[in-house]
């Protein structure tokens, strides 16, 4: 195959994966899914390999093999579709549904995150969790059936909505059905099963390269997250051998009677960023890039949990601190950013009558070219805001200020970004729930830089813990002050 009919039949299927993101954004119901664009969708070929993702969110796409895999087990049929969210059956945490469908050479896939699957709390995201079932109702991989719906509906608040969001989503895998058969019309069956093959061996080949320039060695790092009451210790082993990389969390703290818990899929996921962004940052993603990455963490630990361990948080918080953690251990080898936010700022409100969820962006790190950006969405996350009008209108919540947090973004030759401020006054009694990190321990800077300053959560002005489910009552104001990024660089003096 020429390398220009590579290239055209490369743009041709990652157009399909984008399009997919743009039909389920566009037909979804729930505002965390059509403005914050909280979703993610990819394409698979027969063998489960994922072979064109849209650029959504890294979190979503480094898991999306291991729900690929749960449902080959399944030996699927075509013009099926499966649905899943357990954790340790392909899924990261339930609110995420996971739609898998057989296409003309393979497999379309889209996980959203949906604003509320049953569960002891509004939203699906309770703070206090102990246990998975406390979070919402479990879904291995399974058929798609209008009763499985039934179910779903009967479990969920806000039942229409969740009905919306899932046809959304059906109708971005119908799309991509349709797509393929048209570019298998167009170019043949077999042009594009070896050009499948190929953007999936270039990937793997560009990542090897960028591997290979890394001096081998092994490097260790360990970081710690803000557990109620207690810090847990992670700890990482990192290992390049020539354009392979051994990434192992052993010696990381047993899996805990908390939600900071992650199944080795999430775990994966954010290996496999930190990875990319370190070797081949730019090209086209593939499974191919995670080949030549090899993850391991001993079962039972908080990376590597085991059912049924609640995991809410593990999926945004954890998965944020992994990031840092195995950064930090191959910033011992190369030159990295600062440390950004480290935290996804996870917030919901809830009662009878509405779900809400968003995250709040923060600081990012500052590097050694430049500052970092402030109010960004760091590492794992990559959604939007949701913009004032859309809230106020679609829920009785008021936003009565949102800011840029000055100042909060370390100093240094290169500032870290500053945060956000955000003030959210409920017009109803509802249920509030925060999961957020870094509100004891500082972002940290690099080279000499200094430390961005820790988030801060508010009730009325007063003070609330990093993890946190409460009763409101009209009229009560909640404030998520998020964390800066650390600076770059010793000041001069």
């Amino acid at each position: 195959m020429s390398d220009v009919a590579l290239q055209v039949l490369g743009a041709g299927l990652r157009a399909v994966a984008e399009e997919m993101g743009v039909v389920l954004i566009r037909s979804a119901f729930s505002a965390n899914i059509k403005e914050r664009r909280d979703c993610s969708t990819a394409l698979f070929d027969s063998r489960g390999r994922m072979i064109a993702q849209a650029e959504h969110i890294p979190v979503h796409l480094g898991a999306l093999p291991g729900a690929v895999e749960a449902v080959l087990a399944r030996d699927p049929e075509p013009d099926v579709v499966y649905v899943l969210n357990d954790p340790f059956a392909g899924g990261s945490h339930l609110p995420d549904v996971t739609l898998v469908s057989r296409t003309a050479l393979g497999f379309a896939v889209s996980r959203a995150h949906h604003a509320d699957i049953g569960g002891m709390e509004p939203s699906s995201l309770p703070a206090e969790s102990r246990e998975i079932y406390q979070e919402g109702l479990v879904l291995p991989p399974v058929e798609l059936t209008e009763d499985v719906l039934r179910i779903m509906l009967a479990n969920a608040r806000n039942p229409e909505e969740r009905r919306g969001d899932l046809r959304a989503q059906l109708a971005a895998h119908r799309l991509a059905e349709r797509r393929i058969d048209e570019l298998v019309e167009r170019r043949g069956a077999d042009a594009v099963l070896a050009a499948m093959d190929e953007l999936y061996a270039y990937s793997a080949r560009v990542v090897r390269a960028g591997l290979a320039e890394i001096p081998d060695g092994t490097y260790r790092a360990e970081d710690v997250l803000e557990a109620r009451g207690r810090e847990l210790a992670l700890r990482v082993a990192v290992t390049v051998a020539g354009d392979e990389v051994a990434i192992d969390f052993a010696g990381t703290d047993p899996q805990d009677e908390g939600n900071l818990n992650c199944p080795i899929s999430v775990t994966r996921a954010a290996s496999y960023y930190v990875v990319r962004c370190l070797t081949a940052p730019d090209v086209p993603a593939s499974g191919g890039a995670f080949e030549p990455v090899t993850v391991t963490a001993p079962e039972g630990c908080v990376v590597n949990a085991r059912s049924p361990a609640a995991v809410v948080a593990g999926n945004t918080e954890t998965s944020s601190r992994i990031v840092d953690l195995v950064l930090a251990a191959f910033g011992q080898a190369v030159d990295v950013p600062a440390q950004g936010q480290g935290t996804i700022n996870n917030v919901t409100f809830g009662n009878a009558g509405f779900t809400y969820y968003e995250t709040l962006g923060g600081g990012q790190g500052a590097s050694a070219e430049l500052d970092g950006p402030s109010a960004v969405h760091v590492a794992m996350s990559n959604t939007l805001n949701t913009p004032v009008e859309a809230l106020e209108l679609g829920y009785p919540l008021r936003v009565e200020r949102y800011a840029v947090r000055l100042g909060s973004g370390g100093e240094g030759v290169h500032r870290g970004g500053d945060g956000v401020v955000r003030t959210i006054r409920v017009l109803e009694d509802c249920r509030c729930s925060l999961l957020t990190e870094r509100r004891a321990n500082a972002p940290r800077g690099a080279r000499g830089g200094g430390d961005g300053r820790p988030g801060r959560n508010l009730l009325n002005g007063e003070p609330l813990p990093a993890k946190a489910t409460l009763q409101l009552a009209a009229g009560d104001t909640i404030t998520i002050e998020t964390p800066g990024g650390g600076g770059y660089g010793r000041l001069p003096g």
